[in-house]
């Protein structure tokens, strides 16, 4: 099974040097926030002394710039890999070569 990846909290470990935050149990009004709709830019609460908020755009910024590098991470290893089949290489000995 493919692990899908938290791009938010990967991008949120980007500022103020890692683990900073948490979420917010309750919102404004007092009423508990579902487990499933914590995970949101506007229910996230600073735990560590001294970090600061990153605005949401630089939030989504960051976002967009791990997805672009991730792509560009299975673009290379899929060019990699036809390059090797273009050298007559087959499907095994990639496999053995690169482990994927």
């Amino acid at each position: 099974m493919k692990k899908t990846k938290n791009y938010f909290q990967k991008a949120l470990m980007t500022f103020n040097g890692g683990s900073w935050w948490g979420w917010k149990t309750h919102d404004s009004n007092g009423d508990k926030i579902p487990n499933e709709d914590r995970m949101q830019y506007q229910h996230i609460k600073i735990i560590k002394d001294g970090a600061t908020m990153p605005s949401e755009a630089d939030v989504n910024a960051k976002i967009q710039e791990i997805k672009d590098a991730d792509t560009a991470a299975a673009n290379k290893k899929a060019s990699g890999k036809q390059k090797l089949k273009d050298l007559g290489l087959d499907d095994a000995e990639i496999k053995a070569l690169t482990g994927a």
